[in-house]
């Protein structure tokens, strides 16, 4: 099953590096691996010439393919005819040594998979709970293991906010659980998103389906808004024994107002693309989110010491909410 890899990356040479280094190590490796660069500048392309990878073709971009949506899509066009599979990974990631035998070996085992998605090890800590354990209201639970829940999720449920769906699928009112959710137990979980930077898929399903290009730029929630359209007609599958490490690069990200604005506008995209008519509970629910998120970054310019960031994304979050009376994105 020949597959290619795919990166995207803008404006990172050192961590696209460490990546690369990390994909030289694995037991599967790609039979071609194809750099989309939108840099500015030529470290990347420095970078690489000194360190001569195989398999790697590279791809300097300009204005018209900028941005990670439109990288990707100018990837996919470059791959190999005879190529099976495709893989994503961001640039800023670094595999554990089977990553991609993992993922190749759920694609065996679930021949109709139009998905696959691999497991970010380093973000959580999770322990297995006892035998029936009934976790605590700043905890959440699933499938035999448990983990400490962010202060966001413990203020949602206990103002009856909670996502009630399971991990990796959308509820009514949006605002759901990652795959990031899912625990480290090595099983293959079925879901209707994939997380793009670890992501892969047969080719045959860019035959039909691209990468939206309202997602401009940074591109955030794009990824939602792939899978859950594809979903749609056939199966996605997160292995959760594909395990990489996601080591968050701040270079080449938006400012905070601009990510405030995204978090709102583009997350308003997704919904209503899954759910065009949502029920009047739905729309409160969202909206009462999207409040509360809000109201909850202020307090962090009060609370914590990164204050500009966090007003500043507030401002950018209260911006995105209000123009949505205005101006709402269609899908």
């Amino acid at each position: 099953m020949k597959f290619s890899l795919i990166v995207c990356t803008y404006m990172r040479a050192k961590p696209l590096a460490d990546l690369l280094d990390s994909v030289q190590l694995q037991t599967r490796y790609p039979d071609e691996i194809l750099i989309v660069d939108g840099s500015r500048n030529t470290e990347t392309q420095a970078m690489l010439a000194t360190n001569p990878y195989p398999n790697l073709q590279y791809f300097l971009v300009g204005d018209a393919d900028r941005g990670l949506t439109r990288q990707r899509n100018f990837g996919i066009r470059k791959t190999a005819a005879d190529s099976k599979i495709i893989c994503f990974l961001d640039d800023d990631t670094i595999l554990e040594t089977t990553y991609f035998e993992e993922i190749l070996k759920t694609y065996e085992l679930f021949p109709e998979a139009l998905g696959v998605g691999g497991y970010i090890s380093n973000e959580s800590q999770w322990e297995i709970a006892p035998e029936n354990y009934e976790p605590k209201i700043d905890e959440f639970y699933y499938d035999g293991w448990k983990k400490k829940d962010g202060s966001r999720f413990v203020l949602r449920k206990k103002l009856g906010l909670d996502s009630d769906t399971q991990p990796g699928f959308l509820p009514e009112f949006s605002h759901g659980r990652s795959i990031g959710f899912l625990p480290p137990s090595g099983k293959i979980y079925e879901v209707e998103q994939l997380m793009g930077g670890v992501s892969s898929f047969p080719k045959k399903v860019f035959e039909t389906f691209q990468f939206s290009t309202f997602f401009e730029g940074y591109g955030l929630y794009e990824d939602a808004d792939f899978t859950l359209r594809l979903s749609k007609t056939g199966k996605l599958y997160v292995n959760t024994a594909a395990r990489l490490g996601h080591f968050h690069d701040s270079s080449g990200r938006p400012n905070q107002f601009d990510y405030g604005k995204m978090v709102v506008r583009n997350g308003y995209y997704v919904w209503r693309a899954k759910y065009p008519k949502p029920s009047l509970k739905g729309r409160f629910k969202w909206n009462a989110i999207c409040l509360l998120l809000t109201l909850v970054r202020y307090g962090n310019a009060i609370t914590t010491s990164k204050r500009k960031q966090a007003f500043t994304e507030a401002l950018g979050r209260t911006v995105g909410w209000w123009s949505l009376v205005f101006n709402r994105p269609k899908s």
